[in-house]
């Protein structure tokens, strides 16, 4: 099946590139340009995946997130970000969103995280990961949920395994392959962390692993 993307940046050269490389890979297809938050959110009804910059006119990629994240069924939001402002990622975090690029990655990378999202997993770059734990440690506004101030109670051998992966920023696949699991299984035990945490996302499980313990700073990705 192609997965339908919408590009959303106020940026021509930037949607240029991802939309050339985009039409080389057969199972993805840009549905939509958007050069405002609000043109995004218009286009996101025709999109499984929408790329989002976080910085564009009128309305922001953050308030263009949290509305297309609370659509029922609605397409992910991956945001694309030069990480110059991690007060906007705090917001698109908040805002539901499903992933977190980094625009100096490399154009293979990006399209292999909007598969991986499109596919239902959440994806963080390496260095959003490191920025986002330098950021929120010790900071009162913490953005875990109050279940890992508890610890990790009721939580199984297996699952902690799952989750110090999931916090070393491995997606499904990756983390089926080094437990030698299904992805399926993966999934299984990725919702029940979710479930027992209560965490919103796998946003969050990063987060938890490192306030728990299970992930030291410098040890992840």
């Amino acid at each position: 099946m192609t997965v339908r993307v919408v590009l959303a940046d106020d940026q021509p050269l930037v949607r240029a590139a991802l939309r050339m490389v985009i039409a080389d890979a057969p199972d993805l297809d840009v549905a939509g340009e958007a050069a405002t938050g609000a043109d995004a959110v218009r286009l996101a009804a025709d999109a499984d995946v929408v790329v989002m910059d976080l910085r564009m006119p009128g309305m922001d990629g953050i308030e263009a997130t949290r509305r297309i994240a609370a659509r029922p069924g609605g397409p992910h939001v991956v945001v694309l970000t030069t990480f110059d402002d991690d007060d906007h990622v705090f917001g698109a975090l908040h805002a539901g969103a499903a992933g977190f690029l980094v625009k100096d990655m490399a154009l293979d990378d990006i399209l292999a995280a909007i598969r991986v999202v499109a596919a239902g997993d959440g994806l963080i770059a390496p260095g959003v990961t490191r920025r986002l734990i330098a950021r929120l440690a010790g900071s009162p506004a913490r953005l875990a949920s109050a279940a890992s101030a508890r610890g990790l109670t009721g939580v199984t051998g297996r699952e902690r395994e799952v989750l110090t992966l999931v916090g070393q920023g491995m997606n499904n696949s990756e983390i089926a392959a080094e437990l030698h699991l299904s992805v399926a299984t993966v999934k299984t035990y990725v919702t029940r962390l979710l479930t027992k945490l209560d965490a919103r996302d796998r946003v969050q499980l990063v987060i938890i692993a490192y306030e728990t313990g299970l992930v030291a700073p410098g040890t992840g990705p």
